[in-house]
């Protein structure tokens, strides 16, 4: 052995490397001696909770991942979901929550760089990124610069590589102070009969490594983003990778040329865990061993040792299982994108997964324990007790409407984020359609009238207070963004974003949560076919708000009918679709005018959400839907006003006279509601429509003048209220908007 492989393993050097409780016993037993230092690095990265999720992996096994639509579900490296017409769409979520968090700027932009690589591993060319991001409160000290860093990064990555973001979810909470969270999310497209998977099937295969050259970044990233941070967080800097997005679209363009061969058997990127998890589990899906030459890894840095080489999480890298023969034409595909290539062993029969480096084998593993022996646990959990529904009589009322309007959309919980999505090109590519700022982003299948939309969404103030209620929201929330603007919901992906899962209260808002999402995926036939899950967001005992981001993509069949949130005539109506019952807790009425949160969150009625949705997609296919915008944040008024806004046109808003506070109304966050602006004739049909369904529907006023103006309220200029919405982002950051 090398001097590296002969350091003496420690209970220091075990904690270390994160073993906990009798973890290390069980790699014992399984390797019936001590594990050799390179050996002790790759079950630690491939045992994280990062990697084999541990804490998690029983209760995923709720989730419906099924349906006619479903090409692949979780599993591979993202989800497969058929588009009809011989294409497919390719989509995935993942966390860089703890890398963000230490090193901003690039923390986001490999978050960005990973997320693509999943996707294009698929045989998918990435079209749409999206992104879902949480910060701390504004008077923080770090805040400015986390926003600052984060937006630069996925902005610069995403613009580089020429792919389009087409929108995100972006918020302030004190809650996450000591952890921000950075969800990435990207959107590919392929066609049906070339879609790849990772499997290593087959015995004396050449493993070839393909991208960049391997460093000493982001060794030991996948055990750092499994743990706690605490007051030494700062030095685990160096397990932050550095990415380059200028190589990634060479390897983007490398990989879809070779794709468009017949050389490759399987593919798989090099995220976490780097090329220790890319071998195992590519082996472990073939049933095959494989064999590695460590000193034919292109290296960046001199003196590597097995140990460093096997961690390394350094971006834009693949590793390939090539047909036999086929070496020389996938080597020159990227030799003429400038890339390297190179042979670093092969497959065999043997089960195992054996390490060389300077002839000397440094590790000597089974296979199948590799991959499929990391312990599953079923913690203890304490289920929470949802908060108890409080009455809108027991929410003051403020002294205007307006006024509490202007107030709202003056605050950092629904200020404009413009400043935000400015910096990211969303157009580039040529088939976005419209700007972010509305329900979902959507593009066109490339020569086609169909679309993609996609959406991400989640109200963490409802899941901290019903875990199972609030998830349930999240999901129906994604699944109306994708409604309006006239999509088919097809399937989500998800990040579940946690705290400890070691304490029983963390680990029932994780169970909680599940259970919520399984319940509204199943009665949308809305399944989940990919998804991340990010524990141990915690600092100092302290751990983030509840917060399971789902990301939502839908088929548009025809982008001729495309529907926005921007009023288009004077003189048109506007409906309210859904029932109204004026629910106040754990509002942003609550949270911003009353200065507290509590009770419960509004319930969701899933065969409700369905009933309407099917109706308004109907109506927006025939033309009589000009504009579509759900009621989520902020209620009524604010979903009205966000409209107005968008269209530059006023409104003329009807008194609200039934028994409910009219705050409550206005302001009030019940789910499953639309306001929709349509003609005239056409609002008594729809009204009809809506009775026929068993949806409650109302017109609740008109596209009119240049103010929102409520009967009995002084008017609101939209001019000053748009001043208010975009001014306290750029000016938080210190820039303006031109």
């Amino acid at each position: 052995m090398t001097a590296h492989s002969k350091v003496a393993i420690t209970p220091e050097i075990v904690a270390a490397h994160g073993f906990k409780g009798d973890e290390y016993q069980r790699l014992l037993d399984i390797l019936g001696r001590a594990p050799t230092m390179t050996e002790l690095g790759i079950f630690s990265v491939m045992w994280s909770e990062h990697c084999s999720y541990k804490s998690s992996r029983f209760w995923l096994r709720q989730l419906p991942t099924k349906g006619p639509q479903v090409i692949q579900g979780p599993g591979e490296n993202a989800g497969v979901v058929d588009l009809g017409d011989g294409w497919a769409v390719v989509f995935k979520m993942e966390s860089h929550n703890h890398p963000s968090f230490i090193e901003p700027f690039q923390g986001a932009a490999t978050g960005v760089g990973g997320i693509m690589r999943d996707v294009f591993t698929m045989g998918a060319r990435p079209v749409a990124n999206m992104n879902a991001l949480r910060f701390g409160d504004p008077a923080h000290p770090r805040t400015r610069h986390l926003v600052s860093g984060v937006v630069s990064g996925i902005g610069h990555y995403g613009n580089c590589t020429g792919v389009p973001t087409i929108g995100g979810d972006t918020n302030f909470d004190a809650g996450y102070n000591g952890n921000i969270l950075v969800n990435a999310m990207c959107v590919g497209l392929a066609r049906t009969d070339k879609i790849f998977y990772s499997a290593a099937k087959g015995v004396g295969l050449p493993v070839v490594y393909v991208g960049s050259k391997t460093g000493r970044d982001g060794i030991h990233g996948a055990t750092m983003a499994s743990a706690e941070f605490d007051d030494k967080s700062e030095e685990k800097r160096p397990t932050v990778q550095v990415g380059d997005p200028f190589t990634e679209k060479l390897l983007i363009e490398a990989c879809l040329e070779l794709m468009a061969t017949d050389c490759i058997i399987a593919i798989q990127d090099m995220g976490a865990a780097g090329l220790t998890s890319s071998t195992s589990e590519m082996a472990d899906k073939g049933g095959v061993g494989i064999e590695l030459d460590l000193g034919q890894v292109p290296q960046r840095e001199p003196g590597m040792t097995a140990y460093e080489m096997m961690l390394s999480e350094s971006q834009e890298r693949m590793l390939m299982i090539l047909k036999p023969g086929s070496e020389p034409q996938a080597e020159a595909i990227f030799h003429k994108w400038g890339l390297d290539f190179a042979v670093i062993g092969r497959t065999t029969d043997t089960g195992r997964m054996i390490i060389r480096h300077n002839g000397v084998v440094e590790a000597d593993l089974p296979v199948d324990k590799l991959a499929n022996s990391a312990p599953l646990y079923e913690r203890p959990y304490v289920e929470t007790v949802p908060a108890k529904p409080i009455l809108p009589q027991w929410v003051p009322a403020p002294a205007s409407l307006n006024g509490a309007l202007a107030t709202m959309m003056a605050h950092p919980q629904l200020c404009s984020r413009r400043w935000i999505w400015e910096q990211y090109d969303h157009m580039v590519m040529g088939d976005t359609i419209g700007r972010p700022g509305g329900d979902a982003g959507v593009v066109r299948v490339h020569g086609t009238r169909k679309g993609i939309a996609v959406t991400c969404d989640v109200t963490p103030r409802y899941v901290f207070a019903d875990p199972d209620m609030g998830t349930r929201q999240a999901v129906a929330e994604t699944w109306r963004n994708l409604t309006c603007v006239g999509a088919d919901p097809l399937a989500i992906t998800d990040n579940m974003n946690f705290g400890n899962p070691e304490r029983p209260e963390i680990m029932g808002q994780f169970v909680g949560s599940v259970k919520g999402m399984a319940a509204a995926c199943t009665a949308l036939a809305y399944p989940v076919v990919s998804g991340n899950v990010s524990l141990y967001n915690e600092t100092k005992g302290v751990g983030i708000p509840p917060t399971p981001a789902i990301g939502g993509v839908g088929l548009v069949p025809d982008t001729d009918y495309v529907a926005d949130i921007t009023l288009k005539k004077a003189g048109n109506l506007l409906v309210l679709i859904g029932a109204e019952q004026g629910w106040l807790g754990q509002s942003l009425y609550q949270q911003i005018i009353g200065g507290k949160l509590e009770g419960a969150p509004p319930p969701v009625n899933l065969a409700e959400e369905r009933a309407a949705g099917d109706l308004v997609r109907g109506l927006i296919r025939e033309k009589k839907a000009q504009a579509v915008h759900d009621c989520a944040d902020g209620g009524l008024l604010v979903t009205v006003a966000e409209m107005a806004l968008a269209g530059r046109l006023g409104v003329e808003l009807h008194a609200y006279e039934g028994r409910l506070p009219a705050h409550a109304i206005w302001f009030g966050e019940d789910q499953g509601r639309y306001v929709l602006e349509v003609a005239p004739n056409a609002a008594d049909d729809i009204l009809a429509r809506a009775k026929n369904a068993g949806l409650s529907a109302r017109v609740i006023g008109k596209v009119s003048g240049d103010t929102i103006a409520i009967k009995g309220e002084t008017p609101l200029a939209l001019s000053d209220l748009r001043a208010a919405h975009e001014r306290w982002l750029p000016d938080y950051m210190g820039r303006t908007l031109a």
